[in-house]
């Protein structure tokens, strides 16, 4: 299993990296998305130098607080967090990419001042519009913005978002580039100098989105499936 869990992320750098350069895109992070691994797994993929690592449950980021104190990767939270959560990890994550309401944003703000600390957050965007999926929609996202801007324990880096599933690349990335174009506006129109981050892409579509100008994707399966699989 480790060599399988190696030679995958071997592979999928290679994709990315292939991608990045025919978009002429630099710096694209892989984020491994470890909500289905095992310690075991998620040892390993350490062990093959993922460096970066994104949680979806609250209670499973906490189970792997000795693994994470060992190799020290940077923990993302990628998935749907709950306000209440808010205080079991505030101390504990190094980006939230999921904030998608005034009252989250909020929360993160009061428990990250607890820790005296800033926690960079991504704004999630639904730009499909789907009513099965989380975030705020485009024309919404610009109001969010401004108050975390407000907030000194958090900082605005940019944009997560999630999207349908497509049956082309094509079609990825008309969508990824959308979303890509909307927060670029929102940050121009706040006057924000920064150029936002984009978290935008999984194992389907991570090379369209890289194509769209993503700056981190959030790969699970592809890093431990077999090619059999």
């Amino acid at each position: 299993m480790t060599e399988l869990i190696r030679e995958n992320v071997a592979a999928v750098r290679a994709e990315i990296g292939r991608a990045a350069e025919k978009a002429k895109k630099e710096n694209v992070r892989l984020i491994a998305a470890v909500k289905y691994a095992d310690a075991e797994e998620l040892t390993a993929l350490l062990e093959a130098g993922i460096d970066e690592v994104g949680e979806n449950r609250v209670q499973q980021l906490l189970d792997r607080e000795a693994i994470y104190a060992k190799y020290r990767p940077r923990v993302h939270f990628i998935g749907t967090l709950q306000t209440n959560k808010v205080k079991y990890i505030a101390d504990k994550v190094d980006m939230i990419h999921s904030v998608d309401s005034l009252r989250l944003a909020a929360e993160i703000e009061r428990r990250a001042a607890e820790h005296d600390r800033v926690i960079d957050v991504l704004v999630e965007i639904n730009g499909a519009r789907e009513s099965s999926k989380t975030g705020v929609f485009p024309e919404d996202a610009p109001a969010l913005c401004r108050a975390i801007l407000q907030m000194s324990h958090l900082r605005l880096c940019g944009f997560m978002t999630m999207g349908p599933r497509f049956e082309s690349d094509a079609a990825y990335t008309a969508y990824f580039a959308g979303v890509r174009q909307c927060g670029e506006e929102i940050f121009s129109a706040l006057g924000i100098k920064e150029k936002p981050l984009f978290s935008m892409g999984m194992s389907e579509s991570f090379t369209a989105a890289v194509a769209a100008g993503a700056d981190m994707v959030r790969v699970g399966r592809r890093l431990f499936q077999s090619e059999t699989n």
